[in-house]
């Protein structure tokens, strides 16, 4: 058996944004559109703190299966933060074959962002030019990249528990990117301004309130990916509308729904629609200048297997 590994040096090197970007749309819109059935995620508890995931899936279209297969171990250094760590195998639908492997943490921080991006692009407000990021490590990162893709940004406020780390990382970005790239250290105040917010914390609490947000914001929910760990509150989430990438996953995992649906604040019917049925048009998304939108983004394979392919395309 021969196929074709790519590291995290090569995904990197391969899976630029834009084309990401586009990837994911046409990922989401597939996979609302398609009536196949669609496994959710395993989450094995090894011992605190260690976890192991298998994700299976299959792209439409005969464009090709398989699966994510990963850890996430809790990093010592970063308390809350965990890294992903294993591969996502992408299979040829005609010949049962492997195509090619995949580092998974390259792929899963750089599809998270790009993601987040689809999702921004159409439910945020076009004006939309102030962003927030609550967290400062590597997602952070790339949704700013992802970000400024999609909506031309004038101002990028960043809020981290280390009010000098997020110092550190906001230089570090603006050197980067050119843009204005400031840090704060009070959370409300982060808030304020903000056009679109972005959550990716490892924090099992939230850290983004319902009474900072202001009307016509767009929220993206990204740090927490299982039922456990809440980044927002009730209050946020019952403002809001609120679109899932997967309305299955979403109901089955989404921390802040599940949260707000034990105590009896709302039922499964709070969310509003797919972001694929949003793409194709079958759902509307922004309703009004003045509405909340919310994007929950717990990740679905079909997002690592189409970044995978179209990676291996630019690649073979």
């Amino acid at each position: 058996m021969s196929f074709t590994v790519y590291s995290s040096a090569d995904v990197r090197a391969l899976l630029d944004y834009d084309g990401c970007i586009a990837a994911m749309r046409e990922a989401m819109m597939a996979f609302t559109a398609s009536a196949i059935p669609q496994p959710l995620r395993s989450i094995t508890a090894l011992e605190p703190g260690k976890m192991f995931a298998l994700m299976p899936g299959a792209l439409t279209d005969h464009q090709g299966f398989g699966a994510k297969v990963i850890t996430a171990y809790q990093d010592a250094d970063r308390p809350g933060r965990s890294a992903h760590r294993g591969v996502v195998v992408l299979f040829d639908h005609e010949s049962g074959e492997v195509a090619c492997v995949a580092d998974a943490g390259e792929v899963t921080h750089i599809r998270t962002a790009c993601a987040t991006a689809m999702a921004t692009d159409i439910l945020a407000r076009p004006d939309a030019a102030h962003l927030t990021i609550y967290g400062c490590g590597a997602q952070a990162a790339s949704h700013i990249r992802a970000l400024s893709r999609v909506r031309r940004l004038d101002r990028v406020v960043v809020w981290g528990r280390s009010h000098d780390g997020a110092s550190d990382f906001a230089g570090k970005m603006a050197d980067e990117t050119g843009l204005d790239v400031i840090a704060e250290a009070d959370g409300a105040v982060a808030a304020k301004h903000a056009d679109i917010i972005c959550t990716v914390t490892g924090s099992a609490t939230p850290v983004l309130l319902g009474e900072w947000v202001k009307a016509g914001t767009h929220v993206n929910a990204v740090g927490s990916s299982h039922a456990g760990p809440v980044e927002v509150d009730t209050p946020l989430v019952l403002a809001s509308r609120y679109i899932a990438d997967s309305r299955a996953s979403a109901e089955a995992a989404a921390a802040e729904l599940i949260v707000a649906r034990e105590a009896g604040a709302l039922t499964n019917a709070h969310i509003a629609a797919e972001i694929g049925e949003v793409l194709l048009g079958n759902a509307p998304g922004r309703t009004s200048p003045e509405e909340i939108t919310f994007y929950k983004s717990l990740g679905h394979v079909v997002q690592d297997l189409a970044a995978a392919r179209y990676l291996h395309r630019r690649g073979h």
